[in-house]
């Protein structure tokens, strides 16, 4: 995500360093703290094997045409799932019951409809544009695909748990769902969890990821003070297992070297009424970084690590 946009003012950027791992408080194990220390020891290739995790399956193409594991566009898109429908839960698992909302930033076809995204919509405190296009690598892998590829991962590991997975957007659209919509969405669900995916379109040299959680707000139609402290929750958990498996550092250059950032200004988290958080999975405008998210072994670790903190959330 481009902190250009509806719901992505740029905060003031702070410099760079590598501050203790505090996203340990409450949810990271060993495991993920060793991720960091494998991290720090290769030199922050991200290169972690997720060995010691449970064996997972990939999900199919996405209807959107993203790349699939080898990188390469699938020669025919599927037919695209209504996103307004979940699929089935299967009849046992852990997470049997549970709701979880995926929202995959942006969408692939949003550059096709320039009115459309750039109309206001009320995000409670003020009024925003709808979406925006988000961002890229250097080499046109656009953030809407990469967002709907690990959506997709995500959707099929928690599937197998049991849980009912519905998604914002499904390519299945031809722009949006605006930033009010998608916080719509995911209360109308009565959703137990809600994860919003998104990569960063910062400069080069600025690496990592960060969880961004839910500030107190409570003015206009805007009252999140009941989902602070679960979205915190949700939110460190997340982080303190998206280190363990895919071995990723927190940002270099913002949250302080936490991986956490709390924020205000976001309709997604203003609006919403059940527990939510948005990640930002790292920095497409970093070559480091970019070699990481254009990479399916990669976003399945991504999918596993932010899946595993959602499991985690949902389990306790």
């Amino acid at each position: 995500m481009s902190y250009v946009g509806p719901d992505f003012e740029p905060p003031q950027p702070r410099r760079s360093r590598r501050g203790p791992l505090t996203v340990a408080l409450a949810a990271l194990v060993p495991g993920a703290l060793l991720g960091w220390l494998v991290y720090e020891t290769v030199g922050g290739s991200g290169g972690g094997d997720g060995s010691g995790q449970a064996t997972v399956r990939s999900s199919p193409p996405s209807a959107s045409g993203a790349p699939t594991d080898d990188g390469k566009k699938p020669s025919a898109s599927p037919t695209p799932t209504a996103s307004s429908t979940p699929a089935p839960a299967p009849a046992s698992g852990p997470l049997r019951g549970k709701v979880v909302v995926i929202d995959p930033g942006h969408n692939p076809e949003n550059f096709q409809h320039p009115s459309e995204i750039n109309r206001k919509v009320n995000i409670g405190t003020n009024w925003k544009e709808c979406d925006t296009t988000g961002t890229s690598t250097n080499d046109g892998y656009t953030e809407a695909k990469f967002t709907l590829d690990v959506a997709h991962r995500m959707r099929t590991l928690l599937e197998e748990q049991g849980a009912t997975v519905k998604l914002t957007q499904d390519g299945d659209r031809p722009y949006g769902p605006c930033v009010d919509e998608r916080a719509r969405i995911g209360n109308e669900a009565k959703a137990d969890a809600v994860v919003s995916i998104h990569a960063d379109g910062s400069g080069a040299g600025n690496r990592g990821f960060h969880v961004i959680l839910p500030g107190a707000v409570h003015a206009g139609a805007a009252d999140t003070r009941a989902i602070v402290a679960p979205s915190r929750d949700l939110g460190e958990r997340v982080a303190g297992r998206f280190v363990a498996v895919t071995g990723s550092a927190p940002s270099n250059y913002i949250g302080d070297g936490t991986g956490l950032v709390t924020r205000k200004d976001l309709g997604g988290l203003n609006l919403s009424t059940v527990p939510k958080v948005f990640i930002e999975c790292g920095n497409m405008r970093d070559g480091k970084d970019a070699a990481l998210l254009t990479s399916g072994a990669w976003r399945q670790k991504a999918a596993q690590g932010i899946s595993e903190g959602i499991a985690s959330f949902l389990r306790k």
